[in-house]
């Protein structure tokens, strides 16, 4: 499966936050969900709630590159697997690519501050990219971290 940057709709109608927080709880029990001011941190470490597989930002107190404070507008971040990483936005950070857009909405693009930890973003996915493409990504991040704590006898 592929998808490219170019999936900017102006569609509002996706998940809110507590839809995908509501998602993760119901289909990955064992994570450890956090919310802190705004931002939710989801783990599979109870007790250090680190590292995180994804987390939802829905204000600039971490960053600004989002532009968050907008009503209405959240950030779903994502560590991904290397491979799944350079499929879905390698390209936006090869030497002479264009800038890129951190505030366009329905957009998979690398995180503005952990793109090189592999994490990508997208803000307020549609309806269709939250089913299609965010679900699927939401799956491979938390399979990722739980096969690295089995890895290290944290499973």
């Amino acid at each position: 499966m592929s998808y490219g940057l170019d999936m900017t709709t102006d569609d509002l109608s996706g998940p809110d936050p507590e839809t995908i927080t509501d998602h993760i709880r119901t289909t990955y029990p064992e994570t450890a969900i956090l919310e802190a001011g705004g931002t939710w941190f989801f783990s599979l470490d109870g007790e250090k709630h680190f590292p995180n597989y994804a987390t939802i930002v829905t204000n600039n107190d971490y960053d600004d590159g989002s532009d968050l404070d907008r009503e209405g507008i959240f950030r779903l971040n994502l560590g991904l697997s290397r491979a799944t990483f350079e499929r879905l936005v390698g390209d936006a950070l090869a030497p002479g690519a264009p800038p890129l857009d951190y505030t366009a909405l329905d957009t998979l693009l690398p995180h503005p501050t952990y793109a090189a930890q592999l994490w990508i973003s997208i803000l307020n996915p549609s309806a269709a990219t939250y089913r299609d493409v965010v679900i699927p990504l939401i799956a491979e991040a938390h399979d990722r971290l739980a096969a690295q704590r089995e890895r290290h006898g944290l499973g």
